[in-house]
């Protein structure tokens, strides 16, 4: 599994050579295929040849590309995850209501209490204290919608009781942002242990590539959160955006391990 994250943002020309990624730009840089876990695309202007992207999808290698706004707009997923695809979609298919609506409810559950550390970290202690208790009142499929309830005392915390997720801010940028770069990790494990992303849990959107992804990173989501909280006050600036690109490369506690997050993630999924 590699490790380093690579953003081309300016004119280059990518190729492969000998297991090797080859980037022209202003200088020649070789980096080795089984040291990339992802390559971010964060221009218009790079240009990459048939055979690359396929010798990427054979390493595993995520490949996120962006639009003329270096926003994220989409991935490289090889169709392939496993040896045995057909028999974990078999199983996936399987999956009943009520073992959906269980899994949910841990998700939501991990996810709310994952909020109040956030909040307890940063000093909203009677809000964290009031997530808690919302999380301890989950019920099957979170009919009572205890994440929604939660989300509203959250978000207004960290970012003001004006706050909303539909506002255009810079804020709202950097969250759908940070947001983008964790589905897309979390859509590359569920290929490599081959299920369909478009089967879910909760999620089940007809015209959504990524249900299955969207229930599993409800628990990552803080993450991102905490991190434009702390830097609120900067805007979207390149330094941002980069920072949440290589999000995933940073310590997190995990099962009582510190780990770097896209191990985490691998783990979860």
């Amino acid at each position: 599994m590699g490790w380093r994250i690579v953003v081309v943002d300016s004119v280059s020309k990518l190729s492969c050579k000998n297991g090797y990624l080859v980037v022209h730009g202003e200088s020649i840089k070789m980096i080795h295929l089984g040291e990339i876990d992802t390559l971010m695309l964060s221009t218009t202007q790079a240009t990459i040849t048939a055979y690359t992207l396929c010798e990427l999808a054979k390493n595993k290698i995520r490949v996120v590309f962006c639009d003329e706004k270096k926003n994220p707009y989409g991935e490289l997923c090889p169709y392939y995850g496993q040896y045995n695809s057909s028999k974990k979609i078999a199983l996936q298919n399987t999956w009943t209501k009520q073992l959906k609506f269980e899994a949910f409810k841990k998700i939501i559950f991990v996810k709310i209490n994952n909020q109040a550390k956030v909040l307890e970290r940063n000093g909203f202690l009677l809000q964290a204290n009031e997530l808690k208790k919302m999380s301890e009142d989950i019920l099957t499929g979170d009919e009572s919608n205890r994440e929604g309830l939660a989300a509203k005392v959250y978000f207004r915390s960290l970012f003001g009781s004006d706050f909303t997720r539909e506002l255009n801010s810079s804020i709202n940028t950097a969250l759908n942002y940070g947001y983008a770069i964790l589905l897309s990790a979390i859509n590359r494990e569920v290929i490599l242990n081959g299920c369909l992303t478009q089967i879910g849990i909760k999620h089940n959107n007809e015209y959504n590539y990524f249900n299955l992804s969207c229930d599993l990173i409800e628990p990552f989501r803080p993450i991102v959160d905490e991190y434009v909280f702390l830097h609120k006050n900067e805007g979207f600036s390149a330094e941002i955006k980069l920072d949440l690109v290589t999000l995933t490369a940073k310590k997190v506690k995990y099962d009582g391990q510190e780990v770097i997050l896209s191990y985490a993630i691998k783990k979860a999924v």
